[in-house]
């Protein structure tokens, strides 16, 4: 059996036996949409109340370290199982959705939020869960737990994103050497670069180098800044890599009308805008997004020295 299959018996059973999960995944059916659209591409807007812990959480160190880790065995629900992924990872289903299947895979230590040394990991995750989209948000860039290395992940089909590299609108192939093709977007809000190939060690040594490149320009970070979504069809990896410059927007951190509770990650980054508060999923327009958005991505300009002589 597949762990395509494998997760979804695991779904059954957990919104069978878990009164939180089950209540949360029947709350996703009243989740309520819209769509804010610009000129070569759409963004969808949810509002979604179960996700208010997440993205107000408070990830400062001292918080961090006076918490008990969420996503440790000893301190996960009891209710919470899980699938062995290799020898030291667990799939669990996330019991506050976004996705009609959203799943956290996490490792076994409790390590940082690290992917350098763990990107091939992600890639492996993507080829066996073939349904999903595999997603990291790095510690400084809407992981709610950055002290314990994780991934996350997504039916297909959610984010705007997959269609929009279909459709080739606002990306250009700017390098296709042997079987790793790079493409990079303009005109989108958020600086992007994104991978496609079938060779496993090729994208994983592009990333390195782009890595590296990146970690010169945030040499007091944890770890550049990034958002990273994978997926695997047809024999090929598809990995968009999203670098950021900020954690949160000036609008996250304003006060009586100006305030926008909107902490952004790699689903926002993928096109879909999360906003657990009511207020915010009603007022927020097109220009608030794209003022979030400049302040917290890189712009078209800045990725030119980013991918200058790695290609």
């Amino acid at each position: 059996m597949g762990y395509s299959e494998r997760v979804n018996d695991l779904f059954s059973s957990q919104l069978g036996e878990w009164d939180l999960a089950q209540a949360n995944y029947k709350q996703l059916e009243n989740v309520r949409t819209r769509k804010i659209g610009f000129k070569t591409f759409d963004l969808i807007v949810q509002f979604n109340p179960g996700r208010i812990t997440s993205s107000a959480a408070k990830v400062d160190s001292r918080s961090i370290e006076t918490r008990p880790c969420f996503l440790c065995a000893k301190n996960r629900p009891a209710q919470q199982r899980g699938l062995i992924f290799d020898t030291n990872w667990t799939i669990l289903v996330n019991p506050f959705p976004i996705f009609k299947r959203h799943l956290t895979i996490v490792s076994d230590e409790h390590t940082d939020q690290r992917i350098l040394s763990s990107f091939r990991k992600m890639l492996s995750l993507a080829r066996e869960l073939t349904d999903f989209v595999v997603f990291y948000n790095g510690p400084q860039c809407g992981a709610s737990a950055p002290d314990h290395l994780h991934f996350q992940a997504g039916n297909k089909g959610f984010l705007p994103v997959e269609n929009d590299f279909a459709e080739k609108k606002n990306c250009t192939l700017i390098s296709h050497k042997n079987d790793l093709k790079v493409w990079q977007w303009n005109n989108y809000l958020r600086g992007m670069v994104t991978l496609e190939g079938s060779g496993m060690e090729e994208l994983a040594v592009f990333f390195e180098r782009f890595y590296e490149r990146f970690m010169l320009l945030q040499p007091d970070r944890p770890e550049p800044m990034l958002n990273i979504l994978a997926s695997f069809s047809g024999g090929m990896w598809t990995v968009h890599i999203i670098p950021r410059k900020l954690h949160r927007p000036s609008q996250f951190f304003a006060e009586d009308n100006e305030k926008i509770l909107l902490s952004p990650a790699s689903v926002d980054m993928g096109g879909v805008v999360i906003t657990p508060r009511e207020e915010d999923f009603k007022k927020i327009t097109a220009s608030d997004i794209s003022s979030i958005f400049g302040q917290v991505c890189l712009e078209d300009g800045e990725m030119i020295p980013l991918l200058k002589d790695i290609l």
